[in-house]
């Protein structure tokens, strides 16, 4: 019995207190220890009160190290494995995200928020080759409510994208720069598409042909069937 108790104890200790415990099994056969109570995971040694006092103290010690050692272990692996649960979610979004930011374009078509709350920017792709228009709303000063400006020049190269429209009362639209994915998960959600660039507003005198030109920065998000009705 005693040395199924000894093969069960070693086999749970630690590598670093084997050789303490084979020590204390090599005494245990000169005075008899009486190997008999449980605790944790392994076992405490019971001794009479004799001159072996040296011995008990020994494998109090031993015992206690076990426990201890085994409580720590248990303290760690917790926070540790729920860690590692938490990193694995983590990174398995982060690799869908990736995958789903970095699956190519190959068709922008959309309409797309232009510059005030009721302007609209449409774009048809058509394999890189971009036609549409850009309609503007007017103060209400102005006799046209609604200008609409064709693009008669438009492109798409992968994601770089460029496109100038038409001149109406000396005044044309630019534009250079990227496409990208949005938020939205569907062609019919806000923000499926949105274009990232620099406008150029140019405004030309009718007189003399000049240029007069005011860039700005644009961040045009495509917005969803629900947000405007269809014409």
């Amino acid at each position: 019995m005693a040395a199924v108790v000894i093969f069960l104890i070693d086999g749970l200790l630690p590598s670093e207190l084997r050789g303490d415990f084979h020590s204390l099994a090599c005494r245990r056969a000169e005075v008899r220890i009486n190997w008999w109570k449980r605790q944790a995971r392994g076992c405490l040694v019971r001794l009479p009160h004799d001159r072996k006092g040296r011995i008990k103290r020994m494998a109090q010690r031993l015992a206690d190290r076990v426990l201890a050692d085994s409580t720590r272990r248990f303290r760690l692996a917790k926070p540790l494995g729920c860690l590692a649960v938490i990193t694995v979610v983590l990174l398995a979004g982060s690799v869908l995200k990736a995958q789903d930011e970095t699956q190519p374009i190959d068709d922008m078509t959309a309409k797309y928020h232009f510059l005030s709350a009721d302007d609209t920017l449409a774009i048809l792709d058509e394999e890189g080759r971009l036609k549409g228009y850009i309609e503007v709303a007017q103060p209400q000063e102005e006799s046209d409510d609604i200008l609409s400006f064709d693009i008669v020049d438009g492109s798409r190269n992968k994601t770089h994208v460029k496109f100038h429209t038409n001149k109406i009362h000396g005044t044309l639209y630019r534009f250079s720069g990227t496409v990208e994915r949005g938020k939205g998960h569907e062609g019919k959600d806000p923000d499926y598409f949105h274009l990232i660039g620099d406008l150029d507003i140019v405004t030309v005198n009718g007189d003399t042909g000049k240029e007069s030109v005011r860039t700005v920065r644009v961040f045009l998000k495509s917005f969803g069937k629900s947000e405007r009705p269809e014409n």
